[in-house]
């Protein structure tokens, strides 16, 4: 979808809200949100936009988007190299990813991945067939939409979720030193948004149901469930 001149089109709220209207359209009032990295931002926008609506939420390997902006250092700022690079104004990242597509995509799946073939030939290349121009376009747009977010986070900044949350993520932390894991006490920074919070690490890297999938469903299954 077109973002905008303020790209709000790709800002949190409104893709909770398009989640949000699809989950009713098929049919379910209340439901659980599981969310890894962008989608566990939308899912925690989500729950603050429809707390009547989100029963229980699990964020994979992420910390509100606030958290990272507010203390950004060396160690953050190498890990989160592509936020400050995909954020800037149209065409410069368009131009840069798209110059290598392919070798962006795979190199940013093997650098964020510490559990060897976490991803399967099959799948890295349904992933290059995707990468088109339009995709990487959008990508961008995510986050460039982070102007929004912040202003959304801040208005209600003092609003404390009333959905049971639990928090997953790597624990291989010594290839990224500024990733989420090694640059936050995890629980601590979601229990500022959240009263009852509970969850632990993984042994993988960023992209946890790749790597860490039969590890990810007997955390999330009993959960869910209302353990």
């Amino acid at each position: 979808p077109p973002g905008g001149p303020d790209h709000a089109g790709y800002a949190k709220r409104a893709m909770a809200a398009d989640q949000a209207a699809v989950m009713g359209d098929l049919g379910f009032g209340a439901f659980s949100v599981v969310g890894h990295d962008r989608g566990a931002r939308m899912g925690l926008r989500m729950a603050l936009d429809y707390p009547e609506r989100v029963a229980r939420l699990v964020g994979l390997d992420v910390v509100p988007t606030a958290g990272i902006f507010g203390r950004v250092e060396r160690g953050l700022a190498t890990s989160y190299f592509h936020w400050f690079m995909m954020l800037q104004p149209e065409p410069l990242a368009e131009t840069l990813i798209g110059g290598a597509p392919e070798f962006w995509l795979r190199w940013v799946l093997e650098r964020w991945s510490t559990v060897p073939r976490a991803f399967t030939e099959a799948a890295l290349a349904e992933y290059e067939r995707c990468w088109t121009p339009e995709t990487i376009h959008a990508a961008c747009e995510d986050y460039r939409a982070v102007a929004v977010d912040l202003e959304d986070d801040a208005k209600d900044a003092d609003q404390v979720l009333r959905c049971p949350v639990q928090v997953l993520w790597g624990s291989h932390r010594d290839q990224h030193p500024g990733w989420p894991s090694a640059a936050f006490d995890m629980i601590a920074v979601w229990r500022a948004r959240a009263a009852d919070v509970r969850g632990r690490g993984l042994a993988c890297g960023h992209f946890m149901p790749e790597e860490a999938p039969e590890e990810i469903l007997a955390e999330i299954v009993p959960f869910l469930e209302g353990s």
